[in-house]
């Protein structure tokens, strides 16, 4: 994932194949409204309203990138001499992390079906924001990455 003249670090957050498998119940829901109604109303129906929610799920995957000078984890951007430190997390401490131990105030990039997360502390005494937690499936990789200076 490293190299000089590209980003230090890049991930697509892609959803998990059971959540594909899960969105399909709209299949047989779409089937069970429209079938009455028409069959062809109902096939047209479910495969379009699957074929939506697999879109929507595609172009709004986020992305993590950490290059030379830059943290972007989705829409939102962090100069990386804001980062005081970074740990990464997986297991029951990646749970407590998104749970019992989150600050209300930290700025999130979570999904549920990526189990690690990585807390970048903020040395910025002007934020109110006291941590990012972002989800990644190589927790220590993505840790090095914002550390590496």
């Amino acid at each position: 994932m490293s190299n000089s003249s590209g980003p230090n670090y890049r991930e697509r957050l892609w959803p998990a194949p059971w959540v594909f498998i899960a969105t399909a119940l709209v299949i047989p829901a779409s089937l069970l409204v429209f079938l009455p109604i028409s069959t062809t109303a109902g096939i047209v129906c479910a495969i379009v309203l699957y074929g939506a929610i697999v879109v929507t799920l595609l172009v709004t995957t986020p992305a993590v990138d950490v290059d030379d000078a830059l943290f972007t984890a989705g829409r939102a951007r962090l100069p990386l001499s804001a980062v005081a430190s970074a740990t990464s997390f997986t297991g029951h401490e990646a749970a407590a992390q998104r749970g019992t131990q989150l600050d209300a105030r930290a700025w999130l990039l979570l999904r549920g079906w990526i189990p690690g997360v990585v807390k970048v502390q903020l040395d910025d005494p002007t934020d109110p924001t006291p941590y990012w937690l972002v989800s990644t499936r190589h927790p220590a990789e993505l840790a090095a990455a914002l550390t590496k200076q």
